[in-house]
């Protein structure tokens, strides 16, 4: 009997019907950005930056296989990744666009790590949620020319995905900025330094004031915004402050179209009602409130939780390994920890000839693109490829060699420490990607090196 309320309980909550407005419109919003998106990294350089100009890219590892396309394959990968969102956005095949949207912008994801974001993430995980739903039964080609689709209502759990989903988002990303570099305003004092030269508020981006602001009003919007948007009497404030908080962060930080992306999910937040009235006045409004089953309800029950006990856990790993996740990394992606520090630092490699035992002089810039330089002088995993990538070289003129990294990296602009264990042969050690790097020297460190010019790195 317990086992059957739960069950209806959850057919309530989950497969109540009500009106679609607002995934119709997030459809076409979603649709667009991603269209934006796909066609910007084309304008901008990006595409030529990160995946064009280097030899070779740093996949997640596992993925090596993964590689950019010869020529300029990449500007025609990302203008079908463009024509998805078109077509999305005009409801036309809806599921298939939508279908391959996800797969090249996870394969994009996965095949480079220079120019990594926890927002390119989250769009993966929006993107593969939108696969499944509803969202061209109205307003689109599709129901145009197949009439029988069309439908004016959508199960709850369509609108409540996208709610839970952004919860844990904010809640992760509020929790992670409560240490100590972040709250005495270390971390904004070191990512507004670079911004001193904006147009109209590039010094008052550097007052120790503003940077207080910037640390506590962060805090405070991720952890509050999203229960703020759920109770009505606090809805419209917290949309307004939205859209401060989003323009702020998109001008300042140039993060794409998360903003954009952030504030179209909020029509989820707002009543149906609302929406339809706004946005969608011609269309019938659905308020009968029926509740209809799906005839596989178990299995999608079952993979409702399975999805979103996965996404509470994998932003908790990080304290399953030793030491600081901010000095290591380990643990780091996938969890949601944004904008949350700033590392700068210098990292050389000495590879030694087994047979001679002389060090053979290389030049990074003969292997790396400046943009790679940067994130190889930072990042233990990154550091660690390229040593693999320079065992293979020369293993390919048949020489054996060892790779030895000389590293110093300063986190939020503190004292230079040495990451990588200079006596410990890169080229020879295995990658566990469930334990502890062991030739990662520890966080605390009696004795820092000298001062050296840095590479910075911001995410």
């Amino acid at each position: 009997m317990p086992n059957r309320l739960l069950l209806r309980s959850m057919h309530k909550f989950l497969f109540k019907h009500i009106d679609n407005s607002p995934l119709i419109v997030f459809r076409i919003i979603f649709g667009f950005l991603i269209f934006m998106e796909s066609i910007g990294s084309i304008y901008t350089g990006w595409i030529r930056r990160t995946l064009i100009e280097p030899q070779q890219t740093f996949s997640f590892i596992g993925f090596e296989w993964l590689q950019p396309l010869p020529g300029n394959g990449m500007y025609i990968y990302y203008a079908v990744m463009g024509l998805c969102g078109l077509l999305v956005m005009v409801g036309y095949k809806y599921r298939w666009s939508m279908l391959l949207f996800t797969i090249l912008w996870t394969g994009t994801y996965l095949m480079q790590k220079s120019s990594y974001n926890n927002h390119y993430y989250l769009l993966i995980l929006l993107s593969s949620i939108m696969v499944f739903q509803p969202a061209h039964k109205y307003l689109s080609i599709d129901a145009r020319l197949d009439p029988k689709i069309k439908m004016i209502s959508m199960p709850r759990w369509c609108a409540l995905v996208f709610i839970l989903q952004m919860f844990i988002v904010y809640t992760y990303g509020a929790i992670a900025k409560i240490y100590p570099d972040w709250l005495d305003a270390t971390v904004a004092e070191v990512l507004m330094k670079s911004k001193k030269d904006f147009f109209l508020v590039g010094e008052i981006l550097q007052q120790k004031w503003t940077h207080y602001v910037i640390a506590y009003v962060g805090i405070l919007f991720d952890a509050l915004i999203i229960p703020l948007l759920l109770w009505k009497r606090t809805r419209q404030i917290a949309f307004f402050a939205s859209i401060f908080f989003h323009l702020f962060n998109s001008f300042i930080f140039q993060i794409g179209i998360f903003p954009y992306l952030s504030l179209a999910l909020v029509l989820f937040f707002f009543p149906t009602q609302t929406i339809h009235r706004i946005f969608l006045k011609r269309k019938p409004f659905y308020d009968q409130e029926e509740i209809i089953v799906p005839k596989y309800h178990k299995p999608f029950v079952l993979l409702f939780v399975i999805y979103f006990i996965v996404q509470i856990g994998l932003p908790l790993r990080h304290w399953f390994f030793k030491d600081d996740v901010l000095w290591t990394e380990e643990g780091h992606r996938l969890s949601w920890r944004m904008m949350l520090r700033a590392k700068s630092g210098r990292t050389t490699f000495r590879v030694i000839d087994t047979e001679t035992n002389l060090e053979i002089p290389i030049q990074i810039d003969d292997y790396l693109t400046k943009k790679q330089q940067r994130t190889v002088s930072t990042k233990p995993d990154v550091i660690w490829q390229f040593a693999q990538r320079l065992k293979k070289s020369f293993a390919e003129k048949g020489r054996d060699v060892k790779i030895y990294a000389n590293t110093s990296v300063r986190v939020n602009g503190g004292e230079l420490r040495q990451l990588i264990d200079p006596d410990v042969d890169l080229g020879s050690v295995k990658w566990q990607p469930f334990k502890h790097s062991e030739w990662l020297r520890p966080s605390k460190q009696e004795n820092a090196p000298k001062e050296s010019e840095d590479n910075n790195y911001f995410d």
